[in-house]
């Protein structure tokens, strides 16, 4: 089954009073990027059960030259990272549980986002992040979810949450 969301339109016939509604499906919009090397890993799978059922784009961030904060080089693609984050109603950003923390790629996207993208500018959509590994310590999820929820409010995004495991992915799923 596809998300789907509702639009509605109310139409007033040359001030005669007279109101039509018009309803109107349009598609949500959901972006997960991947944030493994591993493009049939855990974390995509760990995305599969969070978007059961729904229609997304999946950009694997190993697929895109992302240089460091401050290199400066011409076939950089992060303002195509941040364009397509932009176009989607719903942010899913997953990564495996690499040295204790988030993968480097992941934390190489949000150190990227310090200067070029104002603050507010993802304003209204939804954001969820899945970290995923053998067995985190609670202070590495702690440290994560920290680290999350300020980047989505920083860049002014709803955190709907962090998803570790299948259990949260069916719960947190059923509020995108």
């Amino acid at each position: 089954m596809v998300n789907m969301l509702w639009n509605i339109f109310i139409m007033d016939y040359a001030g005669s009073g007279s109101n039509e509604v018009y309803k109107e499906y349009k598609k949500m919009s959901i972006l997960f990027i991947n944030g493994s090397p591993n493009k049939d890993g855990n974390t995509v799978r760990l995305a599969e059960k969070l978007l059961a059922g729904k229609e997304y784009e999946t950009l694997h961030l190993v697929d895109y030259r992302l240089y460091s904060y401050g290199q400066k080089f011409e076939e950089d693609q992060f303002a195509e990272i941040v364009k397509k984050m932009k176009e989607d109603e719903i942010v899913v950003i997953g990564s495996p549980v690499y040295w204790h923390n988030m993968s480097g790629a992941v934390r190489n996207l949000l150190d990227r986002f310090y200067g070029p993208v104002r603050a507010g500018e993802l304003s209204g959509k939804k954001f969820v992040f899945l970290f995923q590994g053998a067995a985190p310590e609670k202070w590495m999820m702690e440290k994560a979810e920290y680290t999350m929820s300020r980047f989505a409010s920083m860049y002014g995004m709803d955190y709907v949450g962090m998803v570790t495991d299948s259990k949260e992915a069916e719960r947190i799923s059923n509020k995108l």
